[in-house]
């Protein structure tokens, strides 16, 4: 049997005296160390960066907002539920 770990790679980043205790002071002070610390802010980093144009967002939305399509009230479509539940039950 062959197990499959994930393998991490190291990331060297050079910052001055200065910045790293306040990084160490950052880290200490969330109760992590600093290479979580590091990862946190990365990551968080990451996702702001990947979230896309706030304002193309706004405008795919606004855009599928003029839209309208048929659709029952809530109370049918739980009954169409409710009855697709009781078609697929086991004879």
């Amino acid at each position: 049997m062959r197990y499959t770990l994930p393998v991490s790679k190291r990331l060297q980043v050079v910052v001055e005296d200065a910045e790293l205790r306040l990084f160490r002071q950052a880290a200490k002070s969330m109760g992590v160390t600093l290479s979580e610390w590091a990862r946190q802010v990365l990551r968080r980093g990451e996702r702001e960066f990947s979230s896309g144009d706030p304002t193309k967002k706004l405008a795919a939305i606004r855009s599928a907002a003029r839209y309208e399509f048929p659709a029952p009230g809530i109370e049918q479509m739980q009954n169409e539920i409710e009855q697709g539940y009781r078609k697929r039950t086991p004879d």
